[in-house]
């Protein structure tokens, strides 16, 4: 079931939007969909990375870099 959230913007948020929006051809609820669905997901990977910092510590990985060499 879908359902409907009310969310006050100012002006300039308010044009930006809308300018999206022509651009491109979406709708504004499509667009602030998106947008807030790509800001969970990295919310939610940004909490998951947090959690599991140690684990990668205790491997002796340091940086991204020493997980992606590891992974690749």
């Amino acid at each position: 079931m879908d359902s409907t959230i009310t969310i006050r913007i100012d002006k300039e948020l308010e044009q930006l939007l809308e300018e999206a929006s022509i651009r491109s051809g979406q709708s504004k609820s499509e667009l602030v969909r998106q947008a807030l669905k790509r800001q969970l997901s990295i919310d939610s990977f940004q909490q998951l990375r947090k959690e599991l910092l140690p684990y990668g510590e205790a491997q002796g990985w340091l940086t991204d870099e020493d997980v992606f060499r590891e992974v690749t």
